[in-house]
This record gives structure tokens, C-alpha cells and sequence, in this order.
């Protein structure tokens, strides 16, 4: 039987490293960025999609003890909320992974003109009265 004290270690351990990751990314070159949100988002690999499971995993594991009485039911409904959200935002982002892996895979040294990106756009649309 798994020791829950290794689980807890684990979870610190990850906390970590995504701290590192965190910091990593504001301090990148943007090219970098890009390719480092392409990772996190990959439908396959990424850590958006996987943490996403660990909390419909987590949501699974507490509904005995919400069924109990031993947590909150309240707990059960949080842990099951945070899992369809994020289920949700891996849906929402995934019709944009192609265009984070082109941009993550084009490099100032082989992009062409047709890989160039289109002009930049405005990201706020002012509306004129």
C-alpha cells in the first residue's frame, strides 16, 4: 500500500517545479514562451489536461467520504466543479494547439514568408459611437 506521506511529497515536489516553471516562463525570450505554453497545453503531455484528471481523480477518491459524512459534500462538489472547468478550458484551448505548435516550431532561421504570421491585430476592438 502506497505511504500517503511519498503522495504528500509528490504533490510538494510538483508544486515546486511548477513554481520554477511559473518563473521560468516570465523570464523566457518569447519564442521560448510559446513553445513552453505549447508543452503545457499538448493535449497529450501537457499539464493542463493531466491536472485536469488529477481533480475528477481527487473528485472520485473524497465521494465515499462525502457519502459518509466524514467531508463536506460541499468538498466532493468543489472537486467536481474544478474538474468539469478544467475540462472545459482544455476543450476551449484546443482549437488553438496547432497554432501554438506552428509558432512554437518556427524559428527566425527557417521561417518563410508563408510561415510568417499574418499583420498584428489589435487585441481590443474599440467600438466607434
Amino acid at each position: 500500500m502506497p505511504d500517503s506521506r511519498d503522495g504528500v511529497r509528490l504533490a510538494d515536489s510538483i508544486a515546486h517545479d511548477l513554481s520554477a516553471l511559473n518563473e521560468h516562463l516570465i523570464t523566457a525570450p518569447a519564442a521560448d514562451a510559446v513553445r513552453i505554453i505549447s508543452a503545457l497545453l499538448d493535449a497529450d503531455d501537457g499539464i493542463l489536461g493531466r491536472v485536469a484528471t488529477l481533480m475528477a481523480t481527487g473528485s472520485h477518491r473524497v465521494r465515499p467520504h462525502a457519502e459518509r459524512g466524514t467531508l463536506p459534500a460541499e468538498v466532493w462538489l468543489a472537486l467536481g466543479r474544478a474538474s468539469n472547468e478544467l475540462h472545459d478550458t482544455t476543450l476551449d484551448l484546443d482549437p488553438h494547439a496547432e497554432a501554438l505548435r506552428t509558432a512554437a516550431n518556427r524559428t527566425p532561421a527557417t521561417g518563410s514568408p508563408s510561415q510568417r504570421p499574418s499583420e498584428p491585430s489589435p487585441l481590443i476592438v474599440r467600438r466607434h459611437r
